[in-house]
């Protein structure tokens, strides 16, 4: 099942017509311009470009329209990128191709912006995903909550024969009457002593 799900392919993107040239070598410090290809009109190439996912990685493919024969395919690594915008335009790329072992770099054109435009889009997101895989989120790494109070949890119940007081509203306080709360139960004192307890109400009307 493995090696089934492996050969399993996802096409991100497809350009129905692009142009490949032949570029000069890249001069030192500065980036490559379309019009140093010479005449654009006369490309070296024309066919269809497919980006394909596999489970291990995503391709380039350099197709015929019409036989799907491949004329040249680049292996796209989000870390080291095997494709480059030009400077002077939108629709022309730099890509690095690989045959055996042997790399070349070759020019690619589009025939309209929009075009241009999904295939970034395709590649971009392609990156993001591959990015978030390599680094998933943490649980651990979660924010804390601001209204859960941060240090060391305290406690606050009673110890064994410890008491604390609640005074009454409403009464005053020379008549020193209070409610004493203790661990082993509860207790209302007063300065008069403890609070008679009335008896419960008859259950029937006596005759």
């Amino acid at each position: 099942m493995e090696g089934f799900e492996e050969d399993i392919e996802s096409v991100l993107y497809i350009a129905r017509e692009i142009s490949v040239y032949k570029i000069p070598p890249l001069r030192v410090n500065e980036g490559h311009r379309a019009n140093d290809w010479g005449d654009l009109a006369n490309p070296l190439w024309k066919g269809r470009l497919r980006i394909v996912e596999t489970k291990k990685n995503a391709t380039l493919k350099f197709e015929d329209s019409q036989t799907g024969e491949v004329f040249a395919q680049a292996e796209y690594d989000p870390l080291k990128p095997s494709v480059e915008a030009v400077l002077d335009s939108s629709r022309y790329f730099v890509v690095r191709v690989e045959d055996a072992g042997k790399k070349a770099y070759i020019g690619m054109g589009f025939a309209e912006r929009t075009d241009s435009f999904d295939f970034n889009v395709a590649l971009q997101d392609y990156t993001k995903r591959c990015k978030a895989a390599l680094n998933p989120p943490s649980p651990t790494s979660e924010t804390p909550s601001p209204h859960v109070p941060s240090g060391p949890k305290r406690d606050y119940s009673l110890k064994e024969g410890q008491t604390f007081s609640i005074s009454i509203p409403g009464k005053s306080r020379k008549h020193g009457t209070s409610t004493s709360l203790s661990s082993s139960g509860s207790t209302v004192s007063g300065s008069g002593g403890g609070i008679p307890l009335l008896p419960p109400p008859p259950s029937g009307r006596q005759k």
